[in-house]
């Protein structure tokens, strides 16, 4: 009987530690962000905010920025995979991919990323579950919605010019689909890609100069270089549909876009269900936007003379 008793204690004892430890764990989560711009902020800003509603001081972050370089993103990933962190959250597509190559054990979550299957290397049965280690939020407005509402603002167009940038596979993704949605509405459609940083103001000085519109997509090097576009497009008349609101607010004029602090937070409460919950990565499907808004710019409709529908927002 006595036996018995102080096997019923030990086991209550370690029952109780586990628990105990269980209720003391803190979570360190790594942030991978490719560039410092509103929308990837934005993203970031929510995915934080939803875990610490929900893990208050349980939740530790190491938030790191890659200044748009790819190399930076492989080297913070390694180092997130070396120190063990309990889950690292990419934010937009190179991000998650350096965090794909760093570790097939740690749990991914992705945000501002706009295809997965472009991102994973998928060219065919994309089903919207990864089976590995990574899941996450897609940015991806509908293509055709925005193809809509160029029509809808500029009937009278004839060419609209697509610009880029062509290292992001996310944005060759959007401008090949859209391009085929503009010219289904009667478009003709030229591409205008720019390499990187230094090309960003001749690429889009050759696109106002071949165009009656510019259509660009969320893309993260426009986004850091929106004023730069802007000091091109707004002198020449050429009106900017973007793919985001912060591209918008910078050189645009109409937008269809998403909450990128929605998005985020959304991210956060995924990654609360995987740490917290035990919810099983591989399994969970890629979540997107649940709502899309109609903004403008309204400096940039006024200097352009442009007349606004009632339906579309002001960008704040």
């Amino acid at each position: 009987m006595k036996k018995m008793l102080s096997l019923v204690l030990a086991l209550c004892m370690v029952l109780c530690c586990g628990a105990a430890m269980a209720e003391d764990k803190v979570y360190e989560i790594g942030v991978l962000q490719l560039v410092q711009h509103e929308a990837l902020d934005q993203a970031t800003q929510g995915f934080v905010d939803a875990l610490t509603e929900k893990l208050g001081d349980k939740v530790k972050f190491d938030i790191k920025n890659a200044a748009g370089d790819t190399g930076n993103c492989n080297s913070i990933a390694t180092t997130f995979d070396s120190n063990e962190v309990d889950l690292i959250m990419a934010n937009a597509t190179p991000a998650l991919q350096a965090a794909m190559n760093a570790t097939g054990t740690i749990p991914i979550l992705g945000t501002s990323v706009t295809d997965y299957a472009t991102a994973l290397g998928v060219t065919e049965g994309w089903t919207g579950v990864t089976g590995l280690n990574v899941s996450g939020t897609s940015d991806l407005a509908p293509l055709d919605g925005q193809a809509a509402m160029i029509k809808e603002l500029f009937p009278e167009a004839k060419k609209v010019a697509l610009l880029y940038c062509s290292a992001e596979p996310n944005s060759v993704y959007q401008v090949t689909v859209i391009a085929e949605h503009l010219k289904a509405l009667g478009y003709e459609t030229e591409e205008f890609s720019f390499a990187d940083s230094n090309d960003v103001a001749s690429v889009s000085q050759a696109a106002a100069d071949n165009a009656d519109v510019i259509y660009i997509p969320t893309d993260n090097t426009a986004a850091s270089y929106k004023e730069t576009i802007a000091n091109v497009v707004i002198p020449a008349k050429v009106p900017v549909v973007a793919g985001e609101s912060g591209i918008c607010s910078g050189c645009g004029v109409a937008t269809l876009s998403i909450s990128y602090y929605d998005l985020g937070y959304a991210t956060g409460l995924m990654a609360y269900d995987v740490l917290v919950n035990g919810a099983d990565i591989s399994t969970m499907p890629i979540q997107s936007a649940p709502n899309f808004t109609k903004m403008y710019n309204a400096a940039n409709v006024a200097e352009l003379g442009l007349t606004m529908p009632a339906d579309y927002l002001p960008i704040e």
